[in-house]
């Protein structure tokens, strides 16, 4: 099996810079995963990315969870949703084809784009103290996003910031600490899910793993000094990355 370490290692360092600050590694990582690894299965390269995101997602919530004060009544609540909607997500996708769900995710996130575009103000500072009945708006926010990423996935890093930014006041860099804690429980699930369903490249994965985890260290040093503001604009920079993803891929099938 032949591959090359210099396109693997750096594209998993960049992919755990850009996860770390407001995810969409995977756009990163995946497409020179199969670049590199075209005779290997679907399944065993999504579950060799996961492998190399969780490395970088976790060292990323716990240097945030060091600096940033994470609302554990809201987001705990919300993580276990998200494992049984990814669950469900998952089962749902033997009876309706994925497709069917791009046009509506692509108007979803030209929505998110122009609304966080035109409020200049959303985001750079949290707004409003949380209250109980959020736990349970939590849980929906879970089972929601858990199950869209369990059945379609792209995207699901930038909906959670800005569901914790819309629905619970937060600023985008203590939505961009939950949002991670989020990610690397459902990291886990996707895993045990790929795992079952073919061999992983451990080796590889574990070697990328590594260099995601310094480029999440990076990244998370760089959003902690230069504050929401710049997830803010690092956020809308990714949003439209994941549109253009999507357009292209309406067009070219």
């Amino acid at each position: 099996m032949e591959f090359n370490w210099l396109i693997l290692a750096p594209a998993a360092f960049f992919a755990g810079m850009v996860d770390a600050v407001v995810g969409g590694g995977g756009l990163i990582q995946i497409p020179v995963l199969l670049s590199q690894f075209p005779q290997s299965p679907i399944p065993s390269l999504f579950g060799t990315n996961k492998v190399s995101s969780i490395a970088g997602t976790g060292s990323a919530l716990w240097r945030f969870a060091r600096t940033v004060q994470i609302p554990w009544a809201v987001v705990l609540p919300a993580t276990f949703a998200a494992l049984i909607g990814a669950w469900l997500g998952a089962a749902v996708v033997a009876w309706l084809p994925r497709e069917a769900m791009r046009p509506l995710v692509l108007v979803m996130m030209l929505a998110v784009a122009i609304y966080t575009f035109r409020r200049k103000d959303l985001g750079h500072a949290s707004t409003r103290e949380l209250v109980p009945a959020d736990r349970w708006r939590g849980v929906a926010l879970g089972l929601a996003i858990g199950f869209y990423d369990g059945f379609f996935g792209p995207g699901t890093g930038s909906f959670l910031i800005f569901a914790f930014v819309r629905l619970f006041g937060m600023d985008f860099l203590r939505a961009s600490a939950s949002a991670k804690v989020i990610n690397a429980a459902t990291n886990v699930s996707a895993i045990a899910f790929f795992a079952s369903h073919g061999p992983l490249l451990w080796g590889v994965g574990l070697v990328m793993a590594a260099c995601n985890l310094i480029g999440a260290q990076v990244g998370t040093v760089v959003a902690l000094k230069r504050g929401a503001g710049f997830v803010r604009q690092a956020f809308l920079a990714v949003v439209a990355i994941l549109i253009v993803k999507m357009l292209w891929d309406m067009v070219h099938p």
